[in-house]
């Protein structure tokens, strides 16, 4: 009796299958990026390579020196970077439940697992890039090792954290509607060109740098250039930008639970 019990399949706990739903899903995920293919999935690590290759050109083609420090390329990268990380992961969160919608017809996925799967694909990408363009930086002779390490991180951890909850209200809202996966581009695209990744906010005259503030990517950006430089004249409102953060993940929980399951 014993050993007919000990041959049969141990059942699945619940959470056993949720981490199998979870990791099919990103492995999913990663494979329909770019072709079809891994190999597609490196192009968006590379991605932030690529883009602070040509800011970086463009700056030295057209003779702007650097206005924190001698070295343009970790002036780029520390603006670029946390907005980045923002408009990715606040993107590609809501792309990720468009494209696995109909997986949700299977019982064992649900809607909300899509979501937790492509924030999960977009932090571990975030981190890679953040470490490739270290290489690449290093490699080139530049130090991208931050003055005040802390200081750094935490900001592009609140960047990567704000990104998320935007996310999961842009889900709430193409749930309702699907346009808004297009309207939203040329929203972070505004906001990518007005945060001061080219350029430093707080030399803006008062009157521009008040209203600039109201930004969240703008003190993001400056949170981690305080890293950086701790010289540089920041104002950031870390209680603004913390209230932000959760008000966002409040708000896209809460459309989630009476707006998205409302659409199943």
């Amino acid at each position: 009796m014993n050993a007919h019990a000990s041959s049969l399949p141990r059942r699945q706990s619940h959470l056993d299958v949720y981490l199998r739903v979870l990791s099919a899903l990103m492995l999913r995920d990663m494979r329909s990026r770019f072709g079809g293919t891994y190999w597609g999935y490196l192009v968006q690590v590379l991605w932030p390579c690529v883009h602070l290759g040509i800011i970086v050109g463009a700056m030295t083609f057209r003779g702007i020196k650097s206005p924190m420090g001698d070295d343009s390329m970790v002036f780029v990268a520390s603006g670029a970077l946390p907005a980045l990380a923002f408009q990715y992961i606040s993107r590609e969160v809501m792309k990720g439940y468009l494209v696995h919608k109909p997986l949700t017809y299977f019982p064992q996925v649900k809607r909300f697992d899509t979501v937790v799967a492509r924030i999960l694909v977009e932090i571990v990408s975030s981190f890679l890039g953040v470490c490739l363009v270290g290489v690449v930086l290093i490699c080139f002779g530049a130090d991208p090792v931050p003055t005040d390490m802390m200081m750094a991180i935490t900001g592009y951890l609140t960047a990567i954290a704000l990104g998320i909850g935007v996310g999961t209200i842009n889900v709430g809202i193409c749930s309702v509607f699907p346009g808004w996966a297009l309207g939203y581009i040329l929203v972070t695209l505004t906001l990518y060109l007005t945060s001061g990744v080219y350029f430093m906010a707080c030399y803006m005259p008062d009157e521009i740098y008040y209203y600039m503030k109201w930004n969240p990517i703008t003190q993001l950006i400056e949170w981690v250039r305080l890293g950086y430089d701790p010289t540089i004249p920041a104002q950031i409102d870390y209680l603004y930008l913390f209230g932000w953060v959760f008000g966002s993940l409040t708000i896209g929980l809460l459309m989630e639970r009476y707006v998205v399951r409302a659409q199943q």
